[in-house]
């Protein structure tokens, strides 16, 4: 399919009605719950629909008025002179479900719902009903316990909250399940302009997955942000995220609900349950979405994608009116993984033309000298920096201040560059709190978005790049382990015994070393002979999962009489079953293993290993299937990295052994994680002779189920 297919079949999936055009986009309104009394959420409905412009039909409905802010007011829905698409239920609890079979009967096929969906005296009974009298009736909800939602590009607003300003269209779709978050984004900042902002609330029939899928069939999307603290509808979510990836839409999410208290809070607010974060971000990494971890950083990088034309090739560019501020700059760059451009000779000679003595012509670029004609230096020499091959970004670090002629210069100079480059060009500022509403609007409608602080700036910066550089994984095809349909069929009884979990990898080309399983002295011994010594010892008793915190495991057993010993010290205590093995080789100890979350299935785990790994807890998750070079990027962003390069005399570990490993582990999660409920090899041992699993604990999920 040629590019021009590809648009075409865009085109005609973005013509195609969706499920949810009639709640988000529908022709004609009714407010159930309308009010002429100022300040409250039923006046306010119909003072924000009205005031923004929406094209459509709006009625009000409550039989006590005529009209309500000069809407024609109906005393139910049965007197409507026609069937609506949507009907806002404005309503308290206890009318909700008399309301829903109301709008029903009517014909309505869409509801937003504002209140709780809560009764005295009940939990979640009334949702329960609501939602299935919905879903028998094939309709859509927004909420319960929603603040409503906005619609730009249709001047739609469906909310009891109004924002001061009308809010105009733009590239960012906003999908929160907070309503505060909603309010926040959407209601103040007129810099950040949407496709879409809606509160989803208790997602009783739509989920946040079902509005992304809506979202992306908009053509004004260009980038979609989430406060997620759940996703309610596991399977639909990871297609919304693969769907996304697939038409390069960047998905940004603050996923809260990550530690054990914040997910206690998240349960008793919406009744949403914290799934487990590790495989949100194992998800997450897979389709290259986005996480941020505050409102700051979401709003800066949702301005962003939304306004910026995309990355090229290379690094940053930037340019600053302060030497110090460039070196703190430069400081957090480095930090945040922020590459710079290394801008060649013919750049450095054009920067020259327009810096005053004592200012070098490099990058990141001091530009403020005697204040001569700055503007047009500053000009000339941002166009030298964004024009050089290895620039991706161009961006103005500037303390911009409403009033101010500097400022009036700086931002001239950048909108002009940016309007005659085809790559992006930004500016942020180094302190948020800056006098500079007014500047940074109108600097941001032309096309160059501001962005408040240097760590949001650089993190958006930091993830623009990285989302350049994402591709969907297209793994090559390759056969079943022939040995698949043995394993399946031994894991559906139960969890494995230490030999068979080492048995286990082996069959998936993972190295382990050679060992035997033995209850008595004699045939320990024996196997120590065939292995050869010095050998390990340790403890094969059922249900000990973690040996060294039993002192199960002793290491070096280098005579019969050292084996002997140990062996009848071990039995006395934890039982005559035993296993010796030869001893691996000395060498960095990493972790690695499956966990298979309820909501998303079986996910990936590479740590440092050994006494260290719930220590130092760095750890990186990623989703199956991976490829040579996923699985090499997984190990790398591990902290103990360099330790594999080889110190202090050390010689460098076998990173191709170590991936190698990673990619069969991988190979049994796609073959075998369904039937797997954890996995631990801790450590497997990578050395300059290879890899070694050394350990190996697996658990069926017939035994956690």
């Amino acid at each position: 399919m040629n590019s021009h297919d590809v648009t075409m079949a865009r085109s005609d999936k973005i013509a195609s009605a969706h499920r949810l055009d009639p709640l988000l986009k529908p022709r004609s309104i009714a407010f159930v719950g309308a009010s002429t009394r100022a300040n409250t959420p039923g006046n306010s409905m119909i003072r924000a629909v009205k005031r923004d412009g929406f094209a459509g039909v709006v009625y009000a409905i409550n039989q006590k008025y005529a009209e309500v802010e000069g809407v024609a007011c109906f005393p139910d829905l049965a007197s409507l002179p026609e069937i609506v698409d949507h009907v806002v239920l404005g309503v308290a609890n206890e009318h909700l479900e008399t309301g829903l079979k109301d709008a029903i009967r009517h014909g309505a096929k869409a509801i937003t719902i504002f209140a709780s969906c809560n009764l005295p005296g009940e939990h979640d009974t009334l949702a329960d009903r609501l939602q299935a009298i919905a879903r028998e009736a094939g309709i859509v909800i927004c909420g319960g316990n929603s603040m409503g939602f906005v619609n730009p590009t249709q001047a739609l607003v469906v909310s009891g909250y109004m924002a001061k300003h009308r809010l105009m269209p733009g590239g960012a779709a906003l999908i929160t399940q907070s309503g505060s978050a909603f309010s926040a984004l959407a209601y103040n900042d007129q810099r950040l302009k949407f496709s879409l902002a809606v509160s989803s609330g208790r997602e009783l029939t739509v989920s946040t997955a079902d509005y992304i899928d809506w979202a992306l069939d908009q053509p004004e999307t260009r980038v979609i942000g989430l406060f997620l603290e759940t996703a309610r509808d596991p399977e639909a979510f990871k297609v919304s995220l693969a769907k996304a990836e697939a038409r390069r839409i960047p998905v940004i999410v603050l996923k809260v609900g990550r530690t054990e208290m914040s997910a206690a809070f998240a349960a008793s607010h919406s009744g949403a349950i914290a799934g487990d974060n590790a495989a949100y971000e194992a998800l997450f990494v897979k389709h290259g979405v986005i996480s941020v971890e505050t409102l700051d950083s979401l709003a800066a990088h949702l301005l962003l994608f939304s306004t910026v034309k995309p990355a090229s090739k290379g690094g940053l560019a930037s340019i600053h009116d302060s030497g110090g501020e460039r070196e703190m700059v430069a400081d957090l760059a480095t930090r945040f993984g922020v590459p710079f451009a290394r801008i060649n000779q013919a750049t450095k000679d054009r920067l020259a033309q327009h810096l005053d003595d004592g200012l070098k012509p490099d990058n990141p670029l001091d530009v403020w000298g005697t204040g001569r004609d700055f503007e047009t230096h500053v000009e000339a020499c941002l166009e030298a920096l964004v024009d050089d091959p290895d620039t991706a970004i161009g961006v103005m670090f500037e303390d911009i201040r409403t009033g101010s002629y500097i400022t009036e210069g700086f931002t001239a100079a950048a909108i002009r560059v940016a309007r005659r480059s085809d790559k992006p060009v930004a500016l942020v500022t180094n302190y948020a709190a800056l006098d500079h509403r007014e500047v940074a609007l109108k600097v941001t409608e032309a096309g160059v978005p501001v962005i408040d602080g240097t760590e949001e700036g650089l993190g958006a910066i930091r993830n623009l790049l990285a989302f350049r550089d994402h591709s969907p994984l297209t793994p090559a095809p390759r056969p079943n382990n022939p040995k698949r349909d043995q394993w399946r069929s031994r894991l559906a009884k139960g969890s494995l015994n230490e030999s068979e979990g080492l048995a286990l990898l082996a069959d998936y080309g993972i190295r382990v070393p050679r060992h035997y399983r033995a209850e008595k002295l004699d045939d320990t011994l024996a196997a120590a002979r065939a292995i050869g010594f010095p050998v390990a010892l340790k403890t094969a008793a059922a249900g000990i999962q973690h040996k060294s915190d039993q002192q199960g495991v002793v290491l070096g057993l280098r005579t019969e009489d050292e084996l002997s010993n140990a062996y009848r010290d071990m039995a006395a205590r934890l039982g005559p079953a035993i296993l010796v093995a030869e001893m691996a080789p000395k060498g960095v100890e990493i972790a690695f293993g499956l966990i298979r979350d309820p909501q998303f299935g079986p996910y990936l785990m590479v740590a440092s290993g050994g006494i260290w790994i719930e220590l130092l807890k760095d750890r990186t998750v990623a989703m199956a299937p991976l490829d040579r070079e996923r699985a090499r990027r997984l190990i790398d962003t591990l902290r103990m990295r360099p330790l594999l390069d080889g110190k202090r005399g050390q010689a460098p570990a076998d990173i191709e052994a170590l991936i190698q490993a990673v990619l069969a582990l991988s190979a049994i999660a796609e073959e075998l994680g369904d039937l797997i409920a954890e996995m631990d090899v801790n450590p497997l041992i990578v050395s300059a002779s290879g890899a070694i699993a050394v350990d190996a604990l697996v658990v069926s999920a017939k035994r956690k189920s």
